[in-house]
């Protein structure tokens, strides 16, 4: 049981130095952290815009099903 504990974290290590990582260590301040910032931005205007899609779509159906409701 210790041994595949013991594996485990050894092949979770070895992965973590194969990523690469969203900023840039050569930069100082926030500007290190620019392409980490810019994707987070993007995250957040598609959630965004994907909320607005699904809450008009919501809206449009309630009404649909509310007119056939009442016929």
């Amino acid at each position: 049981m210790l041994a595949k504990i013991s594996k485990f974290f050894t092949e979770v290590s070895v992965e973590l130095r194969k990523a690469t990582w969203p900023w840039d260590p050569k930069e100082k301040g926030f500007k290190k952290y620019k392409e980490l910032i810019d994707s987070t931005i993007v995250v957040f205007i598609a959630m965004i815009l994907l909320g607005g899609f699904v809450a008009f779509w919501d809206i449009i159906m309630q009404k649909v099903m509310s007119a056939l409701s009442s016929i």
